[in-house]
């Protein structure tokens, strides 16, 4: 049996304490759009580049896609700080575990370590969700299980989601792709499609119609770039340019990034309605 790693030190210092938080003096709203879902092609992740704080557009373009590793991306929402805090201590622990164990961690085994980390701060300010697009490697999952159960515990319990998604599209297997959300109160969930923010239920109105086991690669980057457009365009939260990332078993690949506002003139274009030109009467 290996012996167990020591915990992180900076781990500790992070945890809450029972201290009051200070409170904000006004409620501040967050929103976005992020998506992921499977295919026969891989794992598509895509969002857009708007950070908003309440009413105000605090940056039009940030980066809600990081990548963790050569085979894994996580698409982020909620609070931007927080996102980029824990996407950072992601990044490390896995390297430590890599560098502790000459192999690296399995997507279900970093879902069960960023769960079992952010647990301790439900009912905080903490407000992060992250879902995680990749693609495990046969070599890189054995034993994976009864290693990370015995690493960090089995005190974090997977949740199937049966409500994202009525149809299975692979069999269960510990190689392949996989796509799994984790939000800042420790829940896990994991399914074939989730859309994640303030503009995933209009993204969530395309998937539903477009999305099918069978589409080609050039058929899932179209319906990915057309549901962020089409929530972009009706949420205020989200806007101005679609990232979108392709996984495969050989690795994330990035598609540079394209300018929302001329996909809408080319769609009212299509339409026969040219938003540049004013009716003269």
């Amino acid at each position: 049996m290996p012996s167990l790693p020591p915990a992180s030190p900076f781990l500790n210092r992070i945890r809450p304490s029972n201290s009051m938080t200070v409170q904000r003096p006004f409620p501040l709203a967050h929103g976005t759009t992020t998506l992921g879902f499977i295919f026969q092609g891989g794992v598509i992740a895509a969002a857009d580049t708007r950070a908003s704080a309440g009413g105000l557009v605090a940056c039009p373009a940030v980066h809600k896609i990081t990548p963790i590793h050569s085979h894994l991306v996580v698409t982020s929402s909620g609070s931007g700080a927080d996102c980029m805090l824990w996407e950072r201590i992601l990044i490390r622990e896995i390297r430590l575990y890599q560098l502790r164990h000459k192999r690296r961690l399995s997507i279900r085994g970093t879902a069960k370590l960023l769960s079992f980390m952010l647990h301790p701060f439900k009912g905080t300010d903490v407000c992060v969700a992250l879902t995680l697009c990749g693609w495990d490697k046969e070599d890189a999952v054995k034993n994976l299980d009864s290693t990370s159960d015995l690493i960090y515990g089995s005190s974090s319990s997977v949740v199937s989601n049966q409500d994202v998604a009525s149809t299975t599209y692979l069999p269960s297997s510990n190689s392949g792709p996989k796509l799994i959300y984790v939000c800042s109160d420790g829940a896990k969930l994991q399914g074939d499609v989730f859309s994640v923010g303030s503009g995933s239920p209009y993204a969530y109105g395309i998937l539903d119609g477009g999305l099918r086991w069978s589409l080609s690669k050039e058929e899932a980057i179209s319906l990915a770039r057309e549901a962020v457009f089409r929530a972009t365009h009706r949420d205020a939260y989200s806007g101005n340019n679609v990232d979108l990332f392709h996984i495969t078993a050989q690795g994330w690949s990035q598609r540079p990034r394209e300018d929302l506002k001329e996909e809408y003139y080319r769609d009212m274009k299509g339409k026969g309605m040219d938003p540049k030109q004013k009716d003269v009467k």
